[in-house]
Order: C-alpha cells, then sequence, then structure tokens
C-alpha cells in the first residue's frame, strides 16, 4: 500500500508509571513500515519519568500527540479516554501497552488484511510474550472467522485468540459507537479487553494473521502480575460467561460450560484453603467477587470441594505436590 492510500492509524499508549519501557515502545512506532499512522500517549498521573519522556519524542515527529490527565482514573477509563480523542479520519485503532512493542511489520500486515475483508471489525495475529508465543488455536488457513462462531468457541473453553490489548486491531467505528469501549466493572478490570470482544463481535467478523506482530511483556511491577497472583481470572471467567453465554452459547452448553467453571473456581478455593488460609486480602477479593456475581461463597461446596482435594492428596501425592507449587508462587 503506497503512503498516500493508506487509510489512517490511530495508535494509542495508555500509561501509568511506564517510563522503565516507554521509548523502547514509542520507538517500535517509528519503526513501523506502515506510514500513515497517528499516536496518542494518554499520561495517567505517572509519578515516574512517563510523561518527559513522551514529550521528548513530540518533538521529533509531528504525529505524536500526548495527554496529560488532570486526575487519576482507572486503567479501562484512561483506555476510554484515548479512544474518545482518536482523530476524525481515523479507520483503524491499535492499542500499544507502555511495557509492549509491535514488530515493523505489525501495521502493514493487519491492515492489509482489514482492508482485504471489510466485514472484519478486529484483527489478532500471534504474540511473543516474554519467551513464548502465544495465541494459537486457528488453523492455518482461517484468517477471517465469523464473530459469532469465534466467541462461542472462546466461551466453550481450550482455546483463545484475542491475546491481549496490544495484540488486537480495531476498527475505528466501532469504538465510536461505544459510549466507553472498555468496561470499568469491577472484578473485570484486567480483562475489560476481552470484554470487549465479545461485545463487539456480535456485530462482525474476526481477522487473524498468521504472523508473531506483536511483543508483551511480564514482570513483577505489573498489573497482570498483581492479578495472576490472586488468581482474578477465575472470577473475571464467570463474570464473561454469564454476560455473554447465553447470546452466543446452546443452553445447554452454556449450562455445561457454568458448571465447569464453577467446579474449577471451588477446586482452586479448596486447594487455598491448605496453603492460603492466613491470607486475608486473597480470601476478601475472592469472597467479595462472589458476592458481586449474586454467588455468595458456600461454605457446603468449599468443603466438598476440599474434602476432594483430600482425598486427591492420598491417591496422588506428586500431583498434588505441583499444585502446592503453584499456589505458592
Amino acid at each position: 500500500m503506497q503512503a498516500k492510500a493508506e487509510p489512517v492509524v490511530t495508535v494509542v499508549t495508555p500509561v501509568y508509571n511506564g517510563a522503565k519501557y516507554l521509548a523502547q515502545c514509542i520507538e517500535s512506532v517509528l519503526a513501523q513500515t506502515y506510514q500513515n499512522w497517528e499516536y496518542l500517549i494518554v499520561n495517567n498521573c505517572s509519578t515516574d519519568d512517563s510523561l518527559e519522556v513522551a514529550q521528548r519524542y513530540v518533538q521529533q515527529d509531528g504525529r505524536i500527540r500526548v495527554s496529560n490527565n488532570d486526575s487519576f482514573v482507572t486503567m479501562p477509563e484512561n483506555h476510554n479516554i484515548a479512544f474518545r480523542q482518536i482523530c476524525p479520519d481515523s479507520k483503524y485503532c491499535k492499542v500499544l501497552h507502555a511495557d509492549d512493542w509491535l514488530f515493523p511489520e505489525c501495521l502493514t500486515q493487519m491492515v492489509r488484511l482489514a482492508e482485504a475483508n471489510p466485514t472484519v471489525g478486529i484483527v489478532g495475529a500471534y504474540g511473543l510474550c516474554d519467551d513464548k508465543v502465544r495465541w494459537d488455536g486457528l488453523s492455518y488457513c482461517e484468517t477471517v472467522v465469523s464473530g459469532r462462531e469465534i466467541c462461542r468457541r472462546t466461551l466453550r473453553g481450550g482455546f483463545y485468540v484475542f491475546g491481549s490489548p496490544t495484540s488486537l486491531l480495531i476498527r475505528s467505528d466501532l469504538i465510536r459507537t461505544q459510549g466507553a469501549c472498555y468496561s470499568d466493572e469491577k472484578f473485570l478490570t484486567q480483562y475489560a479487553d476481552q470484554d470487549a470482544c465479545y461485545r463487539l463481535l456480535r456485530h462482525c467478523d474476526f481477522g487473524f494473521v498468521h504472523q508473531v506482530l506483536t511483543y508483551s511483556r511480564d514482570h513483577e511491577a505489573s498489573l497482570t502480575s498483581a492479578l495472576t497472583r490472586l488468581n482474578a481470572a477465575l472470577p473475571a471467567q464467570l463474570i464473561v460467561l454469564l454476560k455473554y453465554g447465553p447470546i452466543y452459547l446452546e443452553p445447554r452448553e452454556y449450562e455445561t460450560r457454568l458448571e465447569e467453571i464453577t467446579q474449577r473456581y471451588y477446586r482452586f478455593l479448596a486447594q487455598s484453603v491448605f496453603f492460603r488460609h492466613g491470607d486475608k486480602a486473597f480470601w476478601n477479593y475472592h469472597r467479595e467477587a462472589l458476592r458481586h456475581l449474586n454467588r455468595p461463597l458456600s461454605l457446603a461446596q468449599l468443603g466438598k470441594s476440599a474434602f476432594s482435594e483430600i482425598m486427591d492428596t492420598v491417591c496422588n501425592p506428586f500431583r498434588m505436590a505441583g499444585k502446592v507449587l503453584g499456589l505458592r508462587s
């Protein structure tokens, strides 16, 4: 695609205390083979040098803009602030987190697929997460899949290609139709992008580029790491299933999946009784999450799951040792 014919892509980086990796993040945008982009960095009252790093690049390239929040907001709202500032001519939006970066062909390949398939509203690709390639699951011939089908397959479990915000390209018109593209619902904060995928794909198809186009970094200071230690994915899975399961799944599929996730949640909590019984923050988090779902913690179900874990320990001591290591990490 020639630059003059390329549609405008808006790259957005919502940042809070991301100075350590922000320069590398910005440099990856500057290195794109695709040239018709604008880049918006939204600083969420960072206390490090994030704002200064971003402003240095504004002086180097006029396509870069920096917005500085007057007060601190939640992570989903900081994304929504960025989305609301997309220019009127923008056709596609690309989120890029401040501790991630894009491979040089990222925008070129994603836009190429979207332009060739006007029904596609969201484009994904493989991503390198530290040293592992992730977001696989589609066969190589599947480059365009019905939005409803991809959501159904994802909700049924064992399959996830939505990746992270950094790994997706979204049509800007879809974002403009949303009052707030990212939900700020409690216990869904880290999974607001997943929630948005299920919401938007009711009305469009999903495209996938079978190349590694993004890099995501996991580190101890990230929100993802903190929520992983709490296993916040389990209540988030239940929230998403309760919201979108009745839309995308057949009634029997929905009931089966709901029972599976509920049982998995209680097995996890039962294991935690033995190894995290004194962790008040952990237990408060999960009690509040279940109340939020109108499914208060059932002591009877917890006891039943705990008994099953005791029997599993007796019969499979080596497998339980692996669980212990995972819960304590």
